[in-house]
C-alpha cells in the first residue's frame, strides 16, 4: 500500500502538461491562495525567510519569488515586511498567471515578470533573497538542481524552498479534505504533487549537488519542508 511513497513519482501533473481549461486554471489560482493560507506556505516563509531577514540590519530588501503562481504568497510576504522598503518580483512562466499577478498588484507592491525560472533574466546577486514555493516538485531531479543553482546565482544572501513532504499521512489527509474544498483539477494535481515531492534527505542531496552551502532542511506544519542555503565561501 505504501510502496508508492518510497520514491518520487514521475507522472506529470495536468498543470505541467497544459491539460486544463482557462476556467479550471482561474479557479486553481483562487484555490492556491487558500492553500497558501491554510496549509502552511505563508507560515513556513514567516518562520524561515522573514525570521532570517529580521536579524539583518537593513531598512530595505529585495525578494524574488520563482514560479509565483497567483502572486498571492509574495503579496503576503509584503505584509510581513512591515515598514521596510521592498522591491518584490514575481517570476512566472505561465502567461495567464503572470497577467493575474499584474492585475492583482494594483498598488504596485509586486512586479510581475513572465520568464523561465531555469533561465532567470537577472545578473548575479540581484536580489537579497530568492524563494520558490510548491514549485520544485514539478521538476525532475536534474532540473531541480538547475533551479537551485539559478536561484542561488541571483541571490545575495540566501535562498528558500518551501515544498511538500512525501508522506502517506499527508497524502491521505489531502485526499480526504480536498473532496469538499477544491475542484477536481486541484484535487488530482494536489495528490499527485505529494507523490512527486520529497523527503528531507532528498532535498539535502539536491542542495549539495547544486553547490549550496550552509544547507538546512526543516519540517514545517501541514507536511511542508523548508530548504535553505547560500553560496559557498569564495
Amino acid at each position: 500500500m505504501f510502496h508508492r511513497f518510497s520514491q518520487r513519482s514521475d507522472k506529470l501533473e495536468r498543470l505541467d502538461t497544459g491539460d486544463y481549461t482557462p476556467q479550471e486554471h482561474s479557479r486553481w489560482l483562487r484555490e492556491m491562495r487558500f492553500i497558501h493560507w491554510a496549509f502552511g506556505e505563508i507560515d513556513a516563509l514567516r518562520r524561515s525567510m522573514i525570521s532570517h531577514l529580521s536579524a539583518v540590519d537593513s531598512d530595505a530588501v529585495s525578494i524574488l519569488d520563482v514560479g509565483a503562481g497567483s502572486g498571492h504568497l509574495l503579496r503576503s510576504v509584503h505584509k510581513l515586511l512591515g515598514t521596510r522598503t521592498a522591491f518584490l518580483v514575481a517570476a512566472e512562466l505561465n502567461s495567464q498567471a503572470a497577467a493575474a499577478i499584474a492585475q492583482m498588484s494594483t498598488n504596485g507592491e509586486v512586479q510581475a515578470l513572465q520568464c523561465d525560472g531555469l533561465k532567470l533574466p537577472f545578473e548575479d546577486n540581484s536580489f537579497d533573497y530568492v524563494y520558490c514555493s510548491l514549485f520544485l516538485h514539478h521538476l525532475v531531479d536534474e532540473k531541480a538542481i538547475e533551479l537551485l543553482r539559478e536561484m542561488n546565482r541571483v541571490a545575495r544572501r540566501r535562498i528558500f524552498v518551501v515544498d511538500l513532504h512525501r508522506s502517506p499521512i499527508g497524502y491521505y489527509f489531502f485526499r480526504a479534505a480536498s473532496r469538499i474544498l477544491f475542484q477536481r483539477f486541484t484535487r488530482e494535481d494536489g495528490a499527485l504533487s505529494i507523490l512527486r515531492s520529497f523527503v528531507p534527505h532528498e532535498l539535502s542531496q539536491l542542495a549539495a549537488d547544486a553547490g549550496l552551502a550552509d544547507v538546512n532542511v526543516s519540517r514545517s506544519w501541514a507536511y511542508r519542508l523548508v530548504l535553505s542555503g547560500n553560496k559557498l565561501d569564495g
